[in-house]
């Protein structure tokens, strides 16, 4: 199973020497990148904030960086960050669990997907 994907931002980030750092890579989020930025107050005062926090968690290279925070994901210019929100988005809700459940009619077994979203 692949755990890390590599990316290329499409502007890339500027550092404070003016270096621009386009190619990274992301790690697949666990639970607790999503359940501990929760009691940040950055993210009580404005929800928003969540997605920088997910971001600096996951994201485990970026150019030439020492390290990615969330000031480094607070600079990047809105294209990047919409690239890698949907890029977050697609690693990690690409495939949707599935269960086998036996029909009660013809006793056959078949997968059904689990899926989150409430219609």
């Amino acid at each position: 199973m692949e755990t890390e994907f590599e990316f290329e931002l499409p502007r890339g980030y500027v550092d404070q020497n003016g270096d621009v750092h386009r190619r990274g890579t992301m790690r697949l989020a666990t639970a607790a990148d999503e359940i501990l930025p929760l009691r940040d107050p950055r993210v009580q005062q404005n929800s928003g904030y969540l997605t920088i926090i997910l971001l600096s968690r996951v994201i485990t290279r970026l150019g030439t960086l020492s390290s990615i925070n969330t000031r480094v994901i607070e600079n990047l210019f809105t294209m990047d960050l919409a690239y890698l929100q949907d890029l977050y988005q697609r690693i990690n809700m690409s495939e949707l669990p599935v269960y086998k459940v036996t029909c009660p009619h013809c006793n056959q077994e078949v997968e059904v997907p689990l899926d989150f979203l409430l219609s």
